[in-house]
């Protein structure tokens, strides 16, 4: 029964060791980042909506400063709110090296509630 247990606690030593022994990988040289997503498709350019197509200049004259104008790699949101709507404007580049332009846009109420976005702009453009 010795013999039994000591090969039982061996085996698991054994076991464990071979879990802790991890690879060191050291860092690569040459580091080069992940390239970034691809935008929206080139359809989402061309979709009606009542500010799809403008760019950010175009919003601010609209509506005035926005609320919040975050940028990440491949797009750009812009907020807009006047106590009555809340409207997110998301803007893409059609192209490298051109000007991002409005591609989606989601609309609610301050309360959470979504909005049809052309009542939201008139809503916005009353102030």
């Amino acid at each position: 029964m010795n013999a039994l247990r000591l090969a039982a606690v061996c085996t698991l030593a054994l076991s464990l060791a071979a879990c802790s022994a991890a690879t060191v990988v050291p860092p690569a040289t040459g580091y080069a980042p992940a390239p970034a997503p691809p935008g929206p498709p080139p359809s989402a350019f061309t979709k009606p909506g009542p500010i799809n197509g403008m760019d950010a200049k175009q919003l601010s004259r609209m509506f005035g400063a926005p609320r919040l104008d975050i940028r990440e790699s491949t797009v750009r949101k812009l907020q807009f709110a006047n106590g009555r709507c809340v409207l997110d404007a998301y803007l893409y580049a059609p192209a490298r090296g051109k000007e991002p332009v409005v591609t989606h846009v989601d609309a609610r109420q301050p309360n959470g509630t979504d909005v049809d976005p052309a009542s939201c702009v008139a809503a916005l453009q009353a102030k």
